[in-house]
């Protein structure tokens, strides 16, 4: 194979994202051609509304599957927190690559931490899960929604439009932005878990040999494992756009797996929260098994509250 087409996004995010994985692909594949073909998504287009509101996260691959399957492209480069836990037919999530910091972000041109945030302090973010955890931590703050690119969602913080926002670690480290705003602060995990597959890039990639042979070496044995475990959990849940679930596996030095996840209502008002540790060769049914003790502490109740919640909000806008 001469030449690999990678389907992307036009963000800048998303193009930073796939030069990364073209530099690496063409560095360990001397020889091989790699090009972008950036596509406007309907996530992309769609931007006056919340994004549980129109379909969630999926509407940000949407046209780059379709754009495989029709054989303009081999590969994509997703966020992987953005790819649903069920792929279409005839493409592959082929590679998960080593793992950015995973943790969410708080920033603001003038509060420190979240402890700092004053009262009805107001924060922007267009994450339920987000919205939950913040709600349960602080139920004095103003959650309103704020969608858009990393940059654009950054210039409505410095024009004064929220006191503070929340962005994934991993888009802030890897465009560089640590001197964007006066303070950002890495929200640690006793605050707030992360979204399933946050820091890792997973590349699609369409169901062929010779293209599946090029993106094995972009692998990483660690992210595989704690991204399996994430995503088995929401799956089991089903838990789609309209529901808030958090959940953080990470590989320790001693070869076991920390696992936290939380769930609950939008208004932080009702919350379940587990944690336990495994070691990391028995990872293969935990995100399932996990899922399945929340679901006998009624977790399924509470996201079918939280869905007829966040349809009912949105009726009213």
């Amino acid at each position: 194979m001469k030449k690999l087409i990678i389907a992307t996004r036009g963000s800048q995010l998303a193009l930073w994202q796939s030069n990364h994985i073209k530099d690496i692909l063409q560095e360990k594949n001397p020889g091989l051609e790699v090009t972008l073909n950036v596509i406007v998504t309907t996530g992309d287009k769609i931007i006056d509304r919340p994004l549980a509101a129109i379909g969630g996260k999926g509407l940000f691959l949407k046209e780059l599957e379709e754009a495989m399957l029709r054989g303009e492209a081999h590969i994509a480069v997703h966020s992987l927190k953005d790819v649903p836990t069920v792929m279409p037919e005839g493409l592959l999530l082929a590679a998960i690559t080593q793992r950015e910091d995973s943790r969410d972000a708080l920033l603001s041109e003038k509060y420190a931490n979240i402890s700092a945030l004053p009262k009805k302090a107001s924060i922007g973010t267009s994450s339920l899960r987000r919205r939950m955890q913040i709600q349960a931590l602080r139920p004095d703050l103003i959650i309103k929604d704020l969608r858009g690119n990393v940059d654009t969602r950054i210039r409505k913080l410095k024009e004064g439009a929220f006191d503070a926002i929340i962005l994934a670690s991993a888009g802030i480290n890897r465009l560089g932005l640590l001197d964007a705003v006066e303070y950002i602060y890495p929200i640690s995990f006793d605050e707030m878990i992360p979204s399933m597959g946050q820091g890792a890039l997973g590349i699609e990639a369409v169901n062929d040999e010779e293209v599946l042979a090029i993106v094995a070496g972009l692998e990483d044995e660690f992210s595989r494992i704690e991204t399996t475990i994430e995503r088995d959990f929401v799956d089991e849940l089903q838990g789609g756009c309209h529901v808030p679930i958090g959940i953080s596996a990470t590989v320790l030095e001693n070869n076991s797996v920390l696992i936290r996840a939380v769930l609950g209502l939008p208004d932080g008002t009702q919350v379940l929260r587990d944690s336990k540790m495994i070691s990391k060769y028995a990872y293969e049914n935990i995100g399932r098994d996990m899922a399945k003790e929340f679901i006998a502490k009624g977790a399924k109740e509470l996201l079918a509250r939280a869905e007829m919640m966040q349809k009912e909000e949105e009726s009213k806008r």
